[in-house]
């Protein structure tokens, strides 16, 4: 190496206005204004890192006093006119006294003498103080201009006195126009895919990418490859990260979990990957929508590969891969093992369900609750059927009393023989409904669970949905009738019917059901109280089961009318929305089994 090299971030430091890179708002007024001759006594640069406050100084110090280019930039403060002071190192009240006596001295030649502080914002409150009234009224031939990274911690008196310009980010484009220049000028060659690689890792500032520039020809020599590149400023490449996702779209979770070995023996930091693949998760949303390519700031290569890569995710997909990898980019902060969870999250990734999925189980669930409602209303009206048969038949009261005694023998018969057929037909209608309702509640849990459920009174009923039944005899003994004498009745046979219901229903059910508070009875209607809707449409969906079941139990048909009573508030619905979802959870199977099924992105 040559003893005079410079770096690059020297060499090439702006010397006009035309040089500074993507800060034309600024360069334009301050153009203007000393061609109008409308300086103003003090200025102020604001603005991020390495992104031209100090450089835009020199030049307009130079500009101001027609210094010719052959006095470098940084000899600047070695003239008599231009003082360059440093506030991180000068920020004490004797060094704003010092300044104070330098700015009584007129300049030596030129017309005015410049002031540049640079880093203002490090000078303590009593120096800003200190410096306030020579800043309000200074002399005439006096102009300071100050830079600074943090304007915030200026005080307000001192940015009242100024005129404030605030620097921009410089474009990933722009950088990499800039980058191409000087590797022309330098002899070097390099390829689009890294300039794209260090413009994004300098992250607006253009002296960073200057730097990391030097630190890549020190590395690679004049012909810069890509690979080399990543190896040597030890960056998440582009290839690592579509790998990472095509593990993820192909549900390879053993790949994932090679790529994340190798991440690891390679010296990649997990939190600056977490990063890159926010930045590439956010590409892929942008490409999934399509037209909206100039928001990717990539090479047209690239570009393409993102359009090809958001093929196999939809929308939803990746917001809740963006909402996994934010979350575990806060969370790995603090955590003992941070690659353990770096794999945890890979794995959820892997393993979620998709949106489509989703969607075809929903679908699912909605036609089981359709087929339900059918089954019920269909049974509704063969009961309303059977009850207008019943009512004409036995409204019906013969005429004559003779005719009657005669006839009497024939209508027994008559009714008993229609009494039987309809009991026949309400038995096949009940036993039917039942079945339809078991399979539709077993599809509902294998869709859930995955596993078949015990189903509705199975036990009680043949193999292939066969209904039990007793031939009729001509000499048949009628049975005993039963009869209750309220409520008191139904609940000394409550806990049988529940230990009943619970070998011979889904856990659903029975949770409903004993839930319930016995209202009142009358005739073979019984009143029961439950708190929810849920409750109340399901009992109403099996009444006929639960009629059966209790028959069985106190040797009667009953049938159940439910009654919706709201409970009062309790303190549980002052808890947040989170407990109180908990909450609910433990109150319903089916919604705890879809938590469990969809896991953490059921949170987002």
């Amino acid at each position: 190496m040559a003893e005079n090299y410079r770096a690059l971030t020297r060499k090439y430091r702006p010397q006009s206005f035309e040089d500074v890179v993507s800060q034309e708002h600024v360069s334009s007024t301050l153009k203007n204004a000393i061609r109008q001759n409308r300086l103003s006594h003090a200025y102020m640069f604001c603005g991020p890192r390495g992104v031209g406050k100090t450089t835009m100084a020199r030049v307009l110090a130079r500009s101001i006093n027609q210094i010719g280019e052959n006095v470098d930039g940084e000899a600047l403060s070695q003239t008599l006119n231009v003082v360059e002071i440093d506030a991180a190192s000068n920020n004490k009240v004797e060094d704003v006294h010092h300044l104070r006596e330098i700015v009584r001295v007129p300049p030596q030649s030129g017309n005015y003498k410049i002031f540049i502080i640079d880093e203002v914002h490090m000078l303590s409150k009593a120096a800003f103080n200190a410096l306030l009234k020579t800043l309000e009224e200074p002399p005439p031939h006096a102009i300071f201009i100050f830079a600074t990274t943090e304007p915030h911690k200026v005080l307000p008196t001192i940015l009242s006195r100024v005129q404030r310009f605030d620097f921009k980010r410089i474009s990933v484009d722009e950088i990499v126009s800039r980058l191409k220049e000087i590797c022309e000028k330098e002899g070097i060659k390099i390829d689009d895919e890294s300039l794209h690689t260090i413009a994004k890792k300098a992250d607006g500032a253009l002296r960073d990418a200057l730097g990391l520039m030097d630190q890549a020809i020190a590395f690679c020599g004049v012909e810069i490859a890509y690979d080399q590149l990543v190896q040597a400023l030890n960056v998440v490449g582009n290839d690592q990260l579509f790998e990472f996702t095509q593990a993820i779209s192909g549900r390879d979770s053993h790949a994932g979990l090679l790529l994340i070995d190798r991440l690891m023996k390679e010296g990649v930091d997990i939190q600056e990957f977490l990063v890159s693949m926010t930045t590439h998760l956010r590409n892929l949303y942008v490409a999934k929508q399509g037209g909206r390519m100039h928001l990717v700031e990539a090479t047209e290569d690239t570009k393409q590969r993102y359009l090809d890569a958001a093929k196999s995710f939809s929308e939803e997909d990746l917001m809740r891969m963006l909402h996994l990898v934010s979350e575990a980019q806060i969370k790995i902060r603090d955590v003992q093992q941070p690659r353990v969870h770096f794999e945890i999250m890979m794995l959820k990734l892997i393993h979620m369900s998709r949106a489509k999925e989703l969607s075809e189980l929903l679908n699912g669930l909605n036609q089981l609750k359709k087929n339900a409602n059918n089954s019920v209303n269909s049974l509704k009206e063969s009961e309303s059927v059977e009850n207008e048969q019943t009512e004409q038949a036995t409204s019906s009261e013969p005429a004559d009393t003779e005719k009657s005694l005669v006839s009497k023998s024939d209508t027994d018969t008559n009714l008993q023989s229609s009494q039987s057929s309809e009991a026949r037909e309400l038995s096949a209608l009940t036993e039917k409904n039942v079945l339809a309702t078991d399979a539709d509640e077993e599809d509902i849990d294998t869709l859930l669970t995955g596993k078949p459920s015990l189903g509705f009174a199975k036990s009680n009923r043949p193999p292939n949905g066969a209904v039990n039944k007793k031939k009729s005899q001509k000499n048949e003994v009628p049975e005993p009738v039963v009869k209750l004498n309220g409520i008191e009745d139904i609940e000394a046979c409550w806990d049988q019917f529940l230990n009943h219901l619970k070998k011979n229903s889904s856990k659903t059910l029975f949770h409903q059901v004993e839930a319930v508070r016995l209202k009142n009875l009358k005739g073979t209607e019984l009143f029961v109280s439950v708190n929810n809707m849920f409750a109340a449409n399901l009992l109403e969906e099996h009444r006929v089961f639960l009629s059966t079941l209790l028959k069985e139990t106190v040797g009667i048909h009953i049938r159940l009318k439910c009654v919706v009573e709201r409970e009062k508030k309790t303190s549980a619905e002052s808890l947040n929305p989170y407990d109180r979802f908990r909450e609910l959870q433990k109150k319903d199977a089916h919604l705890k089994t879809i938590v469990e099924l969809f896991g953490a992105e059921l949170e987002y």
